[in-house]
């Protein structure tokens, strides 16, 4: 399955998992600081814009991605989160980054997914084809080098690892949203390399 393919089928789960939440679950915080769930959904609607009206905004906003963000957040408030989901549904099958840069499209929903669903206590087993190529192609803008030199990942539910040096074993998931940045996961990992990845998130 090509990677377009993985991306439409990871957004068509999420926007089915936002329909289930309740006005509570909207405002719960996301694992994202300072965004609460709502805020990721709005930050994932980028791939909704045509590419020139995409380019006018990162104009406007420097091409800096924190204010991009910072702005689609700020547009967003005040939107009920059905038309949220309605407004993420239309970037299903389409959109500027899933055509030019798919497995980092894919990488963004999949991390942010999770990022939801982990504060909420909703877990879910991730499709391995999605999981593998998040893996193998973390988001660069999420800055992994940094925080896997001299680190090697083993993952014990599927058949991945990466890097050398001192060890960090679990599960695909919980390795992918490491290497994303998000400390919460820690508790989920074991081996000699998590105190270093511990002190890696800690100062970022």
């Amino acid at each position: 399955m090509g990677v377009r393919s993985l991306l439409a089928d990871e957004r068509t789960d999420l926007v089915a998992f936002l329909r289930t939440l309740s006005t509570e679950d909207w405002e719960a915080p996301s694992l994202c600081e300072g965004w609460r769930v709502r805020d990721v959904v709005a930050h994932l609607l980028y791939d909704t814009s045509p590419l020139p009206r995409y380019l006018l905004e990162a104009a406007k906003a420097g091409f800096s991605a924190r204010r991009m963000n910072a702005r689609a957040v700020g547009r967003s408030n005040g939107t009920d989160p059905a038309s949220l989901v309605d407004a993420l549904e239309r970037s299903i099958g389409g959109g500027t980054f899933a055509r030019f840069a798919p497995s980092l499209a894919l990488a963004d929903a999949l991390i942010h997914h999770q990022d939801i669903r982990r504060p909420l206590n909703r877990p879910r087993a991730v499709p391995p084809e999605r999981l593998l190529n998040v893996l193998d192609h973390p988001d660069p803008f999420a800055s992994p080098r940094g925080r896997t030199r001299g680190l090697r990942f083993l993952a014990t539910d599927v058949s991945w690892s990466r890097g050398d040096g001192l060890e960090i074993h679990g599960a695909g998931e919980a390795i992918a949203m490491a290497i994303a940045g998000r400390p919460a996961v820690l508790a989920d990992l074991s081996g000699d390399g998590v105190e270093t990845l511990r002190a890696r998130l800690a100062s970022s």
